[in-house]
């Protein structure tokens, strides 16, 4: 009883609750007056007034000022209206008659140019090449691989200024950051002996410019981008450091069944691995047989071949992987081997390897990493496109490209003829009797590659045909036989224009000029290689395209070549119109803008082929 006394005692005494106060209330707060009262208000306080002229003039003012709040109500009203009943249209239409008025300001040029920049960036918005788990976890790699190798200490206390004159006179262009220094011979470059006396028995006495600048970059263990014509050494710039890593990592702890590969060399086409593969075989040889080295195992992973007879050197560890994107993945996939200890990825003709095609297969490719590695680009015509893409992608790259990427061999006599489409085979003859065989003529039609051969074989030519339709049997033989001498002549498609190095070529005939100035590059490049001089003749009519035809002829205009009448009065519709003479961002052409790009519409055109392809089912 006294407790409950005793709580009603302490609930009457509780003090009372607090009150809140806000900082931004003031104790001069006036409540809300509605409008009425307000006038009602100022009338009382008007009527107060003593002289009746006074209370008129006053009720007089008093009524101007409602009438007036009042008209400023109505049309705060009527845009709040004319606010909702306005649409997306409308305003689109605003704007689209903004931009047209300031449109009619522009120039012709101005407009073009601002296309061709939404072009460019609507297709450089590509996700950096790099492995699934490195994307999805946000790895990114800050520094370069470390090595084990340096420059002689003589090199090294050279001036950054004598480099450059080295680079200067070699026609170097380099971008990067601690470019390693360009050396100019073999020793220096701390390659074995057994390797430089091998190259002395091949007539390769001093590196080319590509190689005693790109070498180094590689050695260092620097990402790198290297561009140069065809036939200037690429292959041995890439190659060459694969081997030396593959050397030390032998040494350091010498691979087993099932470990490897140290590196991997990435071409487009099986031509290419093929050839790369045996260069690879070659120099590595030459190193084991002076004893002091062992001798690596190298792969050859390509489409068309049973990789049962390979069987010998995946039985043991493997140190070099030479292959194509497809076969790759597949024994990659069905776990014949793994990345788990790869550190070297080198990518061949790597504009074709990363553009779209292969680009989603280089992608699950680089998904088999585990660990960082060394990345190198290497090809002749590398657009900005492509440069753009492949910085991104790399870590701290070394840019090195000798002269302008896409340019043509300056060792290469190109001569341009125009030739009717009937009077094409009879002249083929006529150009085969300019030099001795062999002889290469490429067209962009399989089907013409088929009809020359035979038409070449009518006339008692010894000639072989290559293209994407042939078997890989057919392939290698018509590849072999011409390399031996045994066939005069090779037709070829596209597929003998990447990268193949065939000896002592010095004549190529462009039977149908290709659309895209790269592949004209490519295949004038089969001549005038290590060096050498040759001849491209090229038949042109009034199928080729305007554009092509422009492209060609300031591509000759570049080389010093003479330019045929014919070509001389093709007019630069953009010169016409005052405009700047780039060339196109992504394929190299002189003659064109993005805009107008064959390359651009050519991959827009698979694109939809495959976009529709899916729609259907897949063709099923």
């Amino acid at each position: 009883m006294d407790s409950e006394l005793a709580s009603k005692r302490r609930r009457v005494q509780r003090s009372p609750s607090p009150t809140f106060k806000y900082d931004d209330e003031d104790d001069s707060y006036e409540p809300y007056v509605p409008v009425a009262q307000r006038r009602a208000a100022k009338l009382a306080k008007l009527s107060s007034f003593g002289v009746n002229s006074d209370r008129q003039k006053a009720k007089k003012q008093l009524e101007e000022l409602l009438e007036l709040e009042d008209a400023e109500r109505e049309e705060e009203k009527r845009r709040e209206r004319a606010r909702k009943e306005r649409t997306l249209l409308v305003e689109a239409q605003e704007v689209h008659s903004r931009r047209a008025v300031e449109d009619a300001k522009k120039t012709e040029v101005e407009k073009a140019e601002e296309a061709d920049a939404e072009i460019l960036a609507a297709i450089a918005s590509r996700r950096k090449l790099a492995s699934d788990m490195e994307l999805a976890k946000g790895i990114s790699y800050l520094e370069s691989l470390k090595t084990t190798w340096n420059p002689p200490k003589y090199i090294l206390d050279q001036t950054e200024e004598h480099h450059r004159q080295i680079r200067e006179k070699y026609h170097i262009i380099v971008d990067g950051e601690d470019i390693p220094p360009p050396i100019e011979h073999f020793a220096d470059m701390k390659i074995p002996h057994e390797l430089v006396d091998f190259f002395k028995t091949k007539r390769i006495v001093t590196p080319t410019p590509i190689q005693l600048q790109g070498i180094p970059t590689a050695f260092a263990g620097r990402d790198m981008i290297g561009i140069a014509f065809t036939g200037s050494g690429k292959t041995l710039a890439f190659c060459l450091p694969l081997i030396m890593l593959a050397l030390e990592e032998e040494g350091k702890l010498p691979l087993i069944r099932g470990e490897g590969p140290v590196g991997v060399v990435l071409c487009p086409s099986r031509e290419l691995a093929t050839q790369t593969y045996e260069n690879v075989l070659v120099w590595t040889d030459a190193l084991a047989k002076g004893g002091r080295y062992p001798q690596l195992n190298t792969l050859l992973c390509i489409g068309g071949i049973s990789m049962g007879e390979q069987s010998h050197v995946m039985n043991k560890g493997m140190h070099i992987v030479v292959a194509t994107p497809g076969r790759l993945i597949d024994m990659l996939e069905k776990g014949r081997f793994n990345f788990k200890s790869c550190k070297y990825l080198c990518m061949d003709e790597a504009d074709r390897m990363i553009d779209l095609g292969f680009e989603e297969d280089v992608r699950n490719i680089m998904s088999f990493f585990t660990r960082q590695r060394q990345t190198l680009l290497f090809s002749a015509t590398m657009p900005r496109k492509i440069q753009d893409f492949a910085q991104q992608s790399l870590v701290r790259p070394v840019l090195v490209n000798v002269g302008r990427a896409g340019a043509a061999n300056l060792d290469v006599l190109q001569v341009v003829e125009y030739v009717k489409q009937e009077a094409k085979m009879v002249y083929l003859l006529e150009c085969l009797q300019k030099t001795a065989p062999p002889v290469i003529v490429f067209s962009e039609n399989k089907n013409e590659v088929d009809d020359i051969q035979e038409y070449l074989l009518l006339k008692g030519v010894e000639a072989v045909a290559i293209h994407g339709s042939k078997t890989q049997e057919e392939r290698q033989y018509a590849i072999k036989s011409f390399k031996s001498g045994a066939k005069d002549v090779m037709v070829a498609s596209g597929v003998a224009s990447k990268g193949l190095d065939f000896n002592d070529i010095q004549h190529v005939i462009i039977f149908s000029m290709p659309k895209e100035i790269e592949d004209y590059v490519h295949q004038i490049g089969r001549t005038g290689r290590s060096g050498k001089t040759g001849i491209a003749t090229t038949f042109v009519n009034m199928s080729t395209p305007e554009q092509t035809l422009l492209d060609l002829k300031y591509l000759l205009m570049e080389a010093g070549q003479k330019v045929p009448p014919f070509l001389q009065s093709i007019d630069d519709p953009r010169a016409v119109q005052g405009g700047s003479l780039k060339g196109c961002p992504v394929c190299g052409g002189l003659g064109h803008a993005i805009s107008n790009c064959p390359k651009l519409e050519d991959t827009q055109r698979r694109q939809m082929a495959s976009h529709r392809a899916a729609d259907d089912g897949g063709g099923y």
